[in-house]
């Protein structure tokens, strides 16, 4: 896995996509959408400052690093998206204003003001697709392999967003389906000193996330979205903690599913 340095710096990969633990052997497949602010350097950071693209507008902070690990430590593969969702964002469908924002939490991206619908298709075909190709190939192979197979999606969020201070650690996101999100919150809730959203601080049908919708209920596949306050993993020592907390989670609903080969 190529990490971020310093949790701010450039791109977990320069790549479409990372592979993490590509050998893993557990019927689970964890992803991460905005795992990297990785810019191209053809789109000059898209006007934007090396302050503005620190922040959370141009990906998820700690996210990629957790969902490294958490691949690691339960024997599944991750893949990881290599590009800013400034260029494209990877958890939404094309045509919607989200998926190449205008704007993002107040701050106006210059090079997406004019892009014609010829470069819109562009950054689908060279950083959407590559990497949602390449998950829903692992997707058939497992099935190939297991009857049961859960999808794992890692996510981070702002402490603090329009004067509001989000108080919860993490949040589990779904939409129609339970099987993972609501035992994995119970489990997650067996420590009492975190807070567990449920649908917070966003709801798994608004906006609408690609790959909870696209990858897991169109192949009818259970899945767990992962949302984590982006100060609790921010440095390495957070990170590592949230993926073995995410796994002590993870295991014991992997394992009555029939997809879990167990923490290591």
């Amino acid at each position: 896995m190529n990490s971020t340095p310093g949790f701010e710096g450039a791109a977990i990969a320069h790549d479409p996509f990372t592979v993490v633990n590509d050998g893993g052997r557990a019927p689970a497949l964890i992803i991460c959408d905005h795992a990297s602010r990785h810019i191209p350097l053809e789109y000059a950071d898209l006007g934007l400052s090396e302050s503005q693209l620190s922040r959370h507008i141009a990906w998820d902070i700690g996210a990629g690093e957790v969902a490294g690990r958490l691949a690691e430590i339960l024997d599944a593969s991750a893949v990881l998206c290599g590009t800013s969702r400034l260029v494209v964002d990877c958890n939404r469908p094309f045509g919607v204003d989200s998926s190449i924002p205008k704007t993002s939490d107040g701050v106006t991206v210059p090079g997406n003001a004019n892009i014609d619908l010829a470069e819109r298709q562009r950054r689908m075909e060279c950083f959407f697709h590559p990497y949602h190709d390449e998950i829903d190939r692992r997707i058939r192979a497992l099935q190939e392999q297991h009857r049961a197979l859960a999808l794992i999606s890692v996510h981070s969020f702002t402490p603090e967003m329009e004067g509001f201070k989000r108080p919860w650690h993490v949040g589990v996101l779904w939409d129609q389906d339970q099987r993972l999100a609501a035992p994995v919150i119970r489990e997650l809730r067996r420590n009492r000193d975190l807070l567990v959203g449920e649908n917070e601080p966003y709801d798994g049908t608004n906006p609408p996330g690609y790959a909870l919708h696209v990858h897991a209920a169109d192949n009818g596949l259970p899945i767990a979205v992962f949302e984590i306050r982006q100060d609790q993993i921010e440095t390495a020592q957070g990170a590592e903690r949230w993926a073995h907390i995410l796994a002590k989670a993870l295991a014991p609903v992997l394992t009555a599913h029939g997809a879990g080969n167990g923490a290591k």
